[in-house]
């Protein structure tokens, strides 16, 4: 049976969830859902998780909410080696660190998207956008120490960042920033990233240009 995998094209968590089905090539059932429209709001949705986010894994009759676990859940059953989530205790708390900061920074991205989209506020505060800035100083030091985010090779922290940073540079360029940038790009350039969120971004894109004024 394969898994189904209930997302919305331009959410970044739902993005990088879709990418690591496509880079440990699983067989997916995608299952698109209208946050405009609230269908992640209906009674069928809120029973099955009631935190009524995006995206959600189900395996059978297990469902997984949060993005990151999804990640981790998905590489851990289906990864040929350990080479994006590592067994070794030390590097893999490396990656975890990574994916905490990248809670982290997705919200302060939120605090800029969510008061847009839903209460109409289209002219962010100022100390909201620095907020973003902070999290691109943070990333840039951690790139100066290592090639990746985690590690000298790429980890599901990468893969999980790579679709925030997709979408912040929607709200604050990060051409600023020389390793981000690099790093960026060289995710951006990735077979699963075109397949899986390229269009996602795009979108994403297209909705904050209309609705904030930056």
């Amino acid at each position: 049976m394969p898994l189904k995998l209930y997302k919305t094209e331009w959410s970044p968590p739902a993005c990088a969830a879709m990418m690591i089905c496509e880079i440990h090539n699983v067989p997916v059932e995608i299952i698109e859902l209208n946050l405009l429209e609230k269908e992640h709001l209906t009674p069928e949705y809120l029973k099955i998780n009631p935190l009524h986010t995006v995206p959600l894994l189900q395996d059978g009759d297990v469902y997984i909410h949060d993005s990151h676990v999804i990640l981790t859940y998905i590489t851990e059953k289906y990864g040929k080696d350990d080479s994006l989530y590592p067994k070794d205790l030390n590097k893999r708390a490396m990656v975890d660190q990574k994916l905490y900061f990248e809670v982290w920074f997705f919200l302060r991205v939120r605090n800029v998207s969510y008061p847009a989209m839903v209460e109409g506020v289209r002219q962010p505060p100022e100390k909201v956008l620095n907020a973003v800035r902070e999290a691109y100083d943070v990333l840039e030091t951690f790139l100066t120490n290592t090639r990746f985010v985690a590690a000298d090779n790429m980890t599901v922290a990468d893969v999980s960042l790579a679709s925030t940073v997709s979408a912040s540079r929607h709200v604050i360029p990060i051409d600023k920033y020389p390793k981000m940038q690099a790093w960026f790009s060289y995710m951006e350039k990735q077979s699963f990233f075109q397949k899986r969120a390229a269009a996602g971004s795009a979108k994403l894109k297209q909705i904050l240009h209309q609705i904030l004024d930056l």
